[in-house]
């Protein structure tokens, strides 16, 4: 198929090789087709990709540069990114089956931040302390070393940029495993490195499976901090692993996000973040707005213009839909569209209603209608646990209290959303949702720059922002006494 090898290797101590667990296939899920092979990383490799990342920490060649050095290189690697992002771009929408359009918004992200972490990287400074006449004391900030990344499937290029360019700005070395099934476009951040001129071993990456390479990589006595992005019982195993070494965690483990919309809401406006809040990458977002919890008087317009903004959808191929617009690719696999279906079929057999869509589309590959469902209570697993799937529950409430409850009323704390345009009444809401960020009157607002994260099950520590650079760094105290 055009623009795609045949085969890929994993990267490991500046090498292309081959894996010791043999390969996996990479499908298709616009068409179902077979895509390419992807080489599959075993317990030594792993090894041997840490062991690189070690020796290039204990060696400095990162650490020891001027910061503006090093923060040039990482700039260079997001050049690289959005130079090759054409060639990419196809890549990624052929293995994930996002719209293609969706695809070259990912590749400007993950070379967004390494423009942006690598402007960063002169910024990170201790301080002095005063202790008297007689002592002179002072912090600085010193890299983990071996930093690891476990990378989801929805966005593997921009996830894998977002934690790979802090690491390397603030002086650790990398070992990347990238998601069984979308290994292929994150291969370029590989080529990037190789090309910026970092050393052969500072960045590694390599394709394994979860049980086998990701449990090596997490429970490896010389990987000093992990970030991971994924699945609540994925997270727990990472991090269990992790504390038998000691070793700090970021973790980023979804969310089953709400939306209050007031009786004073835009709805006019309201109808964007609805087309961006569930159905962009065909939901499978962890920050996605899978419930609106809205004002009894408005929950009929509400359900009536997301119903009008599904139907509106062309849904197909991503590699066909290559302008943006009212359009939707496929979900990541067959399973993963079963398993948002199945959830569906339970609401509904529990009570809710379809408004729109519900179903799987007779299409080749892994393709489902956009949904939206009505009659959801609180207490439904469709309201409780993530889908990962283009649905969305609208949820109506009397009370700005009762409003609050519901919206917080899940085991996760990811994002939240009000929308209204009483300032009070957005400022109490922003005090009172259970979220690591809440948008007011726009789902998404702001950006690279803004710190993200969650609480409770959606996991601890906070990447985007600068915020995100002190999971890399520890501080190190140096106490003199004068003579």
């Amino acid at each position: 198929m055009t623009g795609i090898d045949a085969a890929y290797r994993n990267y490991i101590d500046g090498a292309w090789v081959p894996g010791g667990a043999g390969h996996i296939d990479v499908t298709d899920p616009g068409s179902g087709a077979h895509l390419t092979r992807v080489a599959l990383a075993d317990a030594a490799d792993v090894d041997r990709a840490v062991e690189a990342a070690a020796r290039v920490h204990a060696s400095r060649a990162l650490a020891a540069l001027r910061p503006v050095e090093r923060g040039r290189m990482v700039r260079a690697v997001g050049a690289w990114i959005a130079a090759h992002r054409n060639t990419w771009a196809p890549v990624l929408t052929r293995e994930q089956g996002k719209p293609l359009w969706e695809a070259e918004i990912e590749i400007d992200g993950a070379a967004r931040y390494f423009e942006y972490y690598g402007n960063q990287a002169e910024t990170v400074e201790g301080r002095s302390i005063p202790l008297g006449d007689g002592y002179i004391d002072y912090t600085t900030c010193e890299p983990y070393g071996v930093t690891a990344h476990i990378i989801p499937w929805n966005y593997p290029v921009e996830m894998a940029a977002r934690s790979v360019a802090a690491a390397l700005a603030t002086g650790n070395t990398v070992v990347i495993k990238s998601p069984e099934l979308t290994p292929v476009a994150i291969t370029m951040i590989a080529h990037a490195a190789q090309a910026a001129g970092f050393p052969p071993g500072a960045v590694n990456l390599l394709c394994g499976l979860g049980p086998v390479a990701g449990a090596a990589l997490a429970g490896h006595p010389k990987v000093n901090q992990i970030v991971f992005t994924g699945s609540v019982a994925t997270g727990i195993a990472i991090a269990t692993a992790a504390a038998q070494n000691v070793v700090p965690c970021v973790l980023e483990l979804g969310g089953k996000s709400a939306a209050i919309v007031h009786d004073d809401a835009d709805l006019d406006a309201f109808e964007t973040d609805i087309r961006w809040g569930i159905f962009f990458n065909a939901g499978q977002v962890c920050s996605a707005m899978s419930r609106i919890v809205v004002h009894e008087s408005r929950h009929d317009e509400v359900v009536e213009r997301a119903t009008a903004i599904a139907r509106a959808l062309s849904v197909g191929p991503g590699i066909e839909r290559r302008e943006s617009g009212p359009n939707m690719g496929a979900m990541v696999s067959q399973a993963q569209r079963d398993r948002a279906a199945g959830m569906v079929a339970r609401a509904v057999a529990a009570g809710a209603k379809l408004a729109t869509g519900g179903h799987a589309l007779n299409l080749p590959g892994a393709f489902m209608e956009p949904t939206v469902l009505t009659g959801v209570t609180p207490d439904m697993e469709i309201a409780q646990q993530e889908v990962f799937g283009p649905v969305l529950s609208v949820i109506p409430f009397r009370t700005e209290d009762e409003a609050i409850a519901i919206a917080n009323g899940t085991d996760y704390g990811l994002v939240g959303g009000v929308f209204t345009r009483d300032l009070d009444r957005a400022m109490r809401a922003t005090r009172a949702m259970r979220a690591g960020q809440v948008f007011v009157n726009e789902w998404f607002a702001g950006g690279v720059e803004t710190p993200f994260g969650g609480i409770g099950k959606s996991g601890y520590g906070r990447e985007k922002g600068r915020e995100a650079l002190w999971n890399y760094v520890q501080t190190r105290n140096t106490a003199i006494k004068l003579r």
